[in-house]
């Protein structure tokens, strides 16, 4: 197994390979596992560059990110700026249904509102603010309320994870009305966001609670 010192190493080493980052704006410290990032960086994008490639390094089972963003002066935005680059962008998202949308932003801070009918227009918002510039960070309270009328089958969502996820024996669905929460363990930060995204694709599910564990293969980190 790794040790605290060398899953430190390859967190960093991953975060030196991200083209956008720079590697001396990120702090980590690792224990048993746990990966807490912490510094400050210039972009919001930076920010989530940072945490997609620490969840990719093997022998990451929890990640705790605190990083800050702290904008150049050159690149300062004031809130009512904000709010219209945010509307061109979200006019330029096809996926996105029109007019169904609430922008609000307060010191940097976009928090998005509305409700849509499937969980990627949701994503999609919230990936139309990540490059802005000004963008400080992002609260997506956006709601799924399916149009369908169709009755969600247990098996159905059984059957979607065990044809789409590499290894779905150790995965626990429970279905409650429209709600499914994810318990159990998965090998990898991959499978748990994966096995998210495939019940999120189940027609009528509007709230999903992932509480899957990452429990990689001894192989892997020794």
């Amino acid at each position: 197994m790794k040790n605290d010192a060398e899953l430190r190493a390859d967190v960093l080493t991953a975060i030196k390979l991200e083209p956008l980052l720079h590697f001396t704006e990120i702090e980590v410290a690792a224990k048993s596992g746990f990966v807490l990032l912490t510094g400050k960086v210039d972009s919001y994008i930076k920010k989530m560059e940072a945490q997609n490639a620490a969840k990719k390094v093997i022998g990451v089972k929890v990640l705790i990110e605190k990083i800050k963003v702290k904008i150049q002066s050159k690149w300062m935005k004031t809130d009512s700026e904000i709010v219209k680059k945010i509307s061109k962008a979200l006019k330029r998202t096809w996926t996105l249904p029109k007019d169904k949308i609430t922008v609000k932003v307060e010191n940097g801070w976009v928090t998005l509102d509305g409700k849509f009918d499937w969980n990627y227009q949701r994503e999609a918002a919230k990936k139309a603010v990540h490059f802005l510039y000004g963008v400080r960070g992002v609260t997506n309270n956006i709601k799924i309320k399916s149009k369908s009328d169709d009755s969600i089958e247990l098996k159905d969502i059984e059957k979607a994870l065990r044809i789409n996820v590499i290894d779905d024996s150790g995965i626990n669905v429970n279905l409650l009305g429209t709600t499914v929460k994810l318990s159990g363990t998965v090998i990898s930060w991959y499978q748990r966001d994966e096995a998210e995204r495939i019940v999120w694709n189940t027609p009528s599910i509007c709230n999903v609670h992932n509480e899957l564990k990452i429990e990689y293969i001894h192989e892997l980190v020794s």
